[in-house]
């Protein structure tokens, strides 16, 4: 897709195929990739957007945004959602919702199915965090072996989008 003027991609609309938008291999604890799909690059709107496969097994560790508001979609898996220490199921159709500073975590309860998630957060910011820590995917290629998050993880949080860490963030 060509990306050349996103005031050109906002007034002529856009369309993104399953495989459109940079994707990232993720790692531990996550695991599983993230495809991003709207970014200052393709639009000229508030927010970023993307779908996250979360593997078996697997979570999002607790963080929270202290500048960001973030809507997550479940539309497929098994998982839960723990809000300021409060666990809620996740199945397809769940829809969370979270304002600035509530923490969370996203868990796959399954063994065999990823956890399938679409993120909207605004402002944008967490493509660069997700290019920051992952490491380039093409579809269709084989699941590397799990990998560890950079060590400066906290750096990288730090100048994306998320509320500094009150302990080491792993």
């Amino acid at each position: 897709m060509d990306h050349t003027s996103s005031a050109t991609a906002f007034k002529d609309g856009l369309v993104l195929q399953p495989e459109e938008g940079k994707s990232f291999w993720q790692p531990t604890p996550a695991n599983g990739y993230v495809t991003v799909k709207l970014t200052p690059e393709v639009w000229d709107g508030p927010f970023s957007m993307g779908l996250q496969m979360v593997a078996p097994q697997s979570y999002i560790r607790q963080h929270s945004h202290d500048k960001h508001r973030e809507v997550v979609f479940t539309w497929g898996g098994d998982g839960t959602v723990v809000m300021d220490g409060v666990e809620h199921p996740m199945v397809p159709g769940t829809v969370v919702v979270l304002p600035p500073d509530v923490e969370h975590l996203f868990r796959n309860n399954s063994d065999t199915e990823d956890l399938k998630l679409v993120w909207i957060i605004c402002p944008n910011g967490l493509e660069d965090f997700f290019e920051a820590i992952g490491r380039p995917r093409s579809p269709g290629e084989p699941v590397p072996p799990n990998f560890p998050r950079p060590e400066n993880v906290l750096e990288i949080e730090a100048r994306t989008v998320f509320k500094p860490a009150q302990s080491d963030g792993k």
